[in-house]
């Protein structure tokens, strides 16, 4: 496999389409798949690391297919679907499925989905055995925090921007713990506030209308192992409240039901807050975050790791080469502008940028040129300012903070939504404003 898959199980075909030409952009290969006819064939002989499906289909229904199909080695599974009827759509979160998103499909959502197929992608070309890469003062650190608090079973926060790899320390932490149990991780951002609770906690038969059988939610799955709550900030303030008593308690009850029921589960949260920020998240309620900040572990940016630079990059073409059967090694000559370069989207950012220098490379040397380059920007002194001249107008002004934020970011709009004090909503209406003004 040369690039992660994309399967759309759609009879409309314009969305099919459109959903193709933006997963390709992005390099994801897709897969249209227009009936039950044509989807049960292709999944049962294919794998696909992100299936987008229909609930409708013009010989059946999404249900259907997931009835007839061993899914298990598949990836992500989401449903995508216009329907409003509320027992169908309680009877796709009972599935396998992971999510339920309704059309018309937002571009945030869309980007967030083909960003986590990309990502998990991408951790499978890493060298086995080696997922902490790095001999820099900074990643010691790390690695010294988790030989010292994996085996102590407390609560752990693991602080750190968006693509330095807070999920590959909890798996980290899991691993070195001794736990028997699974590592189940969970993005609090990808869960829809009104399913979550059914998501973590479970259900019970008849709990709602399409429960025709008790759920093991997420807490229960994660027995005697580790549960990651990945962006804990965006958790509704109400469950998190539940959230709490159950780490005080270590009981949960499932939706629908009375009974509480005994999980041993070692928690390891993440968020995009700095340690400087921490406390301050509006997210996250203070009494949970004193109560999984047991022990935190701060993620550093890859700007602050030197010449771990290097041995990412080298660690990603020695990858790609045995994926692609290749002997290319990293271009001597970009090494500069590799080392300058900011990163603020951290190693993911670095990943993204080598795989593409690595496929547009005639030769045997890569050249890693930072995507960021290519961006559209206003003027700047340095990474984290803005040049504003006197007679600009306040619309200017907006829209080079917001197209600077942006980019410091690495694109990522959610991350520029916090930074700005504003929803992700004003962030997509902004962008819209300027294109059609520019």
């Amino acid at each position: 496999m040369q690039a992660p898959v994309l399967a759309i199980v759609d009879d409309d075909r314009d969305f099919g389409a459109c959903l193709a030409d933006v997963a390709d952009r992005v390099g994801i290969r897709t897969r249209l798949l227009p009936s039950l006819a044509e989807a049960v064939p292709w999944l049962a002989g294919n794998d696909a690391d992100l299936t987008m499906l229909d609930m409708t289909l013009p010989d059946g229904t999404g249900l259907e297919l997931l009835e007839r199909l061993p899914l298990k080695r598949h990836g992500q599974i989401v449903f995508v679907s216009g329907t409003n009827d509320a027992e169908s759509i309680r009877r796709a979160v009972s599935t396998t499925a992971t999510e339920f998103i309704s059309k018309p499909l937002r571009e945030d959502v869309l980007e967030r989905l083909l960003q986590t197929t990309q990502d998990r992608y991408r951790q499978r070309l890493q060298p086995p055995g080696t997922p902490l890469l790095g001999l820099s003062p900074a990643m010691d650190a790390v690695r010294a925090d988790i030989a010292r608090v994996a085996p102590t079973g407390l609560n752990v926060l693991i602080a750190g921007e968006t693509g330095t790899g807070k999920e590959l320390v909890a798996a980290a932490i899991h691993q070195a713990s001794g736990r028997r149990g699974r590592l189940v991780s969970v993005n609090c951002g990808a869960l829809p506030a009104e399913l979550m609770a059914s998501q973590l906690f479970g259900h019970e038969r008849g709990a709602f209308t399409g429960a025709n059988a008790r759920h093991a939610g997420f807490f229960e799955q994660a027995a005697g192992g580790t549960l990651f709550l990945d962006e804990i900030g965006e958790m509704p303030p109400a469950l998190q409240v539940f959230l709490l008593r159950v780490l005080e308690t270590r009981r949960i009850v499932r939706v629908g039901g009375t009974e509480e029921v005994p999980v041993d589960v070692r928690i390891v949260a993440a968020t995009q807050r700095g340690m400087q920020t921490l406390g301050t998240d509006p997210g996250l309620r203070p009494d949970l975050f004193y109560r999984l900040g047991r022990y935190v572990i701060e993620m550093p940016p890859l700007r602050a790791r030197g010449e771990d630079v290097f041995l990412l990059a080298d660690a990603f073409i020695d990858a790609l080469n045995r994926e692609h059967r290749g002997d290319k090694r990293l271009d001597p000559h970009c090494r500069t502008g590799v080392m300058h370069h900011a990163w603020p989207g951290n190693v993911r950012e670095l990943m993204a940028a080598t795989e593409r220098a690595y496929l547009v490379s005639d030769g045997d040397l890569v050249n890693v040129v930072p995507l960021l380059h290519t961006m559209a920007a206003p003027p700047v002194e340095d990474a984290s300012s803005v040049l504003f001249r006197v007679g600009m107008s306040l619309q200017e002004i907006q829209d080079a903070m917001l197209h600077r934020t942006l980019a410091f970011h690495g694109g990522d709009k959610t991350a520029t939504a916090r930074s700005l004090g504003v929803s992700v909503r004003t962030i997509h209406n902004q962008l819209a404003r300027s294109r059609g003004h520019g």
